[in-house]
């Protein structure tokens, strides 16, 4: 699987482009995640939010599966070239829409362990009948 289509490309480096243009006026830049990256055999989990110019750093939020994830730049080069058994590597969530924040999926990530865990309880903050505006489930508590 092609891990970036020209889309998602175009749509990363804008971020990148915005995020510098917002620096430059002393602005903040927290958009949501354009791409979810995981292991399908482990819990390794990458959300994207930009990329550089050089076409290979990713910035986001990196989740190893160690309980502890991380914003920072993780490369495209390396995520492809990782090989897994049964000839499996990483794959991009094709279903993968955020419209939160990349802060927002970090707190929770953090707070849970994992992005998938956050991903969970962010799903179960949405549902319908959920309060508007309620906070996210503390992952403690189930």
């Amino acid at each position: 699987m092609k891990l970036l289509t020209p889309e998602l490309r175009f749509a990363l480096r804008a971020n990148d482009i915005a995020r510098r243009a917002h620096e430059a006026k002393g602005e903040g830049f927290d958009p949501p995640p354009v791409i979810k990256l995981f292991n399908p055999l482990g819990a390794a989990t990458w959300l994207a939010t930009e990329l550089a110019e050089d076409g290979d750093a990713l910035f986001g939020l990196a989740d190893l599966g160690f309980g502890c994830p991380e914003l920072g730049y993780f490369s495209l080069a390396e995520i492809a070239a990782v090989r897994l058994p049964y000839g499996l590597s990483i794959e991009r969530d094709l279903g993968f829409e955020s419209n939160l924040p990349l802060s927002l999926w970090a707190e929770q990530a953090r707070r849970a362990g994992s992005i998938l865990w956050a991903e969970t309880l962010i799903r179960r903050a949405a549902r319908p009948g959920a309060l508007p505006n309620s906070p996210l489930p503390d992952p403690d508590k189930g």
